[in-house]
């Protein structure tokens, strides 16, 4: 089968031919009627972008690329450099390495921030917490060699850090020392060099032993128990079942703060202790109605009972949140719409209105206004 003009080429001395032929293969011989299939692409695409003569040099990389004027016209064009092409379709997927001569829990939170400002990034986290010797720099740097990646650090140690950075250059690595510009900013404000010792806000202090207090206070004050003690809190959290107020009394614990919580119930009022606290801070949590009937659906789910019962009843449901409402206003205590806000921002929020408290250093409310 032929394709094209087949009729032979004018009796051109040789070296006219090769002449010929090269300016048709590189483009500077227009045609109309060339190529003969449909393409509707710019005319004036080459094989090649450079006008001189192409002859191969030593010690310069030949970049292949795509020739636009080859492609048929039902074929897209992807791209016409190869690098780039390829770099498209992988940096979306890559290997992150946090080596951390403490516990690592800094440098994670880092990466974590970071990478919530990238939308679908498919990242391999490879966590090297505890690394303080230059024997265990070692066993990780082969991990390094065999996936290649971004290596976040934070290493205080100057001998372990320097041995990092140049295994890290050595393997063409990009590496960034995640807490250098904080560092250096408090140095020149404080006037005095950082003491590089690591782990030093994971000391046995006095701040420690209360956040360990505090921890088990909420453990032992959770879902209204031992309400008799809540004037020892600093947060109580009040909430119709399924607010969030368990979890967010967790994370406020660990955070140091002692934290109570009780849920409200419309058939069972709380005890009238909860109107006359003076001490913690009363929030009420509330949440819309019909997310919250989904996660009571999605809990009785859990533990195998039926989801058609008056725990997800959408009318009573209604009523709880109301009910519930209603006190938070008689009482004047602050509201936190929990309905899009993950437990961190929850916690966040509770934090805000702790220290504006006690900024204020105004006594809380007191009068009892049971419903």
């Amino acid at each position: 089968m032929e394709i094209g003009d087949c009729s032979p080429l004018p009796d051109f001395s040789r070296l006219e031919q090769v002449w010929r032929r090269d300016r048709l293969c590189t483009g500077f011989e227009s045609n109309d009627s060339y190529p003969h299939y449909p393409q509707p692409r710019d005319k004036s695409a080459s094989l090649s972008k450079e006008s001189g003569t192409n002859h191969l040099s030593v010690g310069v990389n030949i970049v292949p690329e795509l020739v636009p004027s080859l492609i048929p016209w039902f074929m897209p064009c992807l791209s016409t450099s190869l690098p780039n092409w390829k770099s498209s379709l992988f940096m979306s997927r890559i290997h992150l390495h946090l080596v951390s001569d403490s516990t690592g829990e800094t440098l994670e939170m880092v990466a974590k921030a970071a990478l919530a400002q990238f939308d679908d990034a498919q990242v391999i986290r490879h966590f090297w917490p505890m690394v303080r010797s230059l024997q265990h720099l070692d066993r990780i740097v082969g991990e390094l060699k065999a996936n290649p990646g971004l290596v976040l650090f934070t290493l205080v140690n100057p001998d372990t850090r320097k041995h990092l950075e140049e295994r890290c250059r050595t393997l063409g690595l990009p590496h960034v020392a995640a807490l250098d510009t904080v560092t250096t900013a408090l140095e020149d404000l404080l006037g005095q060099e950082a003491k590089g010792r690591p782990g030093r806000q994971h000391v046995l202090d006095d701040a420690y032993f209360a956040r360990v207090d505090a921890i088990q206070f909420t453990i032992a004050h959770d879902d209204g128990i031992a309400w008799e003690e809540w004037e020892q809190a600093d947060i109580l959290l009040a909430g119709v079942s399924r607010s969030s107020k368990t979890p967010t009394s967790i994370y406020l614990a660990n955070r140091g703060y002692k934290v109570a919580n009780i849920p409200l119930v419309v058939e069972s009022p709380p005890p009238p202790a909860l109107f006359s606290l003076r001490r913690p801070l009363i929030v009420g949590l509330t949440t819309a109605p019909r997310r919250l009937i989904q996660i009571r659906r999605n809990r009785l789910l859990l533990l195998n009972e039926a989801t058609e019962t008056s725990y997800v009843d959408e009318e009573k449901v209604e009523k709880e949140v109301v009910f519930a409402r209603r006190m938070f206003a008689d009482n004047g205590w602050p509201v936190i719409d929990v309905t899009r806000r993950s437990i961190e921002e929850t916690a966040a929020a509770v934090i805000r209105l702790y220290n504006e408290r006690e900024a204020r250093e105004i006594p809380p409310r007191v009068g009892p206004k049971p419903i």
